[in-house]
């Protein structure tokens, strides 16, 4: 019979140099996804911004929500890697899917299998769980990047993945204010995947020292000062850190 625990689990199992290579693979695995999504966010939000009913919005839709999905599924399995709280990983997983599977049968662009009449408090709903989870992953990441003596890959992997990791965060942050407040970010922009790609690029803007162009309200102004001095910060600490390791050249012990 098939073990759950093992599903749960790989702390338990892993040497040290087995976690180290499988930490180093999921962390590259997470940055290429947000790369992905990052790019998606600011270069193709044009057509949904303009007609996001359009048949080119809709594969743009399409192929976000997989991309989404995927990357919702690599945090999971990263923060394996951080815990073996099974209760965690489990209660993580299953709201993970449930976004997924919910998100898929309400937002699928080509027929609407699931209709939803408060779209405002499905979206709530969705960002509210989700949330959450970005910033659970964020702290376990980020106490494993700065904990261990040496310089390894994973650390710099994770280091670029808690970057990125947060500007999406900060965007979906952006995004639950204005779902609660629509306009809130200076443009009123429909609620959805093209409020959402607009939150993700302010973010990154704020995150580069990029002017948006928009006017937002005083709360969103406010949180990304907060953002800003944080990216900065996080770049000092990371380069303080990360360059006074010493490289891991030996062998490590099994345990």
């Amino acid at each position: 019979m098939f073990d759950l625990s093992k599903l749960f689990s790989l702390q338990r199992v892993l040497t040290r140099r087995e976690l180290q290579r499988e930490k180093t693979k999921d962390y590259r695995n997470v940055v290429l996804i947000q790369i992905i999504i990052v790019v998606f966010g600011l270069t193709l939000s044009e057509p949904l911004l303009t007609d996001s009913k359009s048949d080119v919005s809709k594969f743009i839709i399409a192929i976000f929500s997989f991309f989404g999905a995927t990357y919702a599924f690599l945090l999971w399995d990263m923060l394996r890697n951080f815990t073996q709280n099974k209760t965690l990983i489990a209660t993580i997983l299953f709201v993970l899917m449930g976004i997924v599977v919910t998100g898929t049968l309400v937002e699928f662009p080509y027929y609407q299998i699931i209709h939803v009449a408060n779209r405002q408090a499905y979206l709530l709903t969705i960002h509210s769980l989700l949330f959450p989870i970005e910033v659970t992953v964020i702290a376990f990441a980020i106490r494993d990047i700065f904990s261990g003596g040496f310089m390894t890959g994973d650390k710099l992997w994770g280091a670029a993945c808690i970057f990125l990791m947060v500007g999406i965060s900060f965007g979906s942050l952006f995004d639950l204010i204005t779902i609660i407040k629509p306009g809130a970010l200076g443009a009123n922009i429909e609620l959805g995947l093209p409020n959402y790609s607009e939150c993700v690029t302010y973010s990154f803007c704020i995150l580069g020292g990029v002017d948006s162009g928009l006017e937002p309200s005083r709360l969103i102004r406010n949180i990304s000062t907060i953002e800003a001095v944080w990216g900065n910060i996080y770049g000092m600490l990371i380069i303080g850190r990360l360059l006074g390791l010493p490289r891991q050249d030996e062998k490590l012990d099994n345990k």
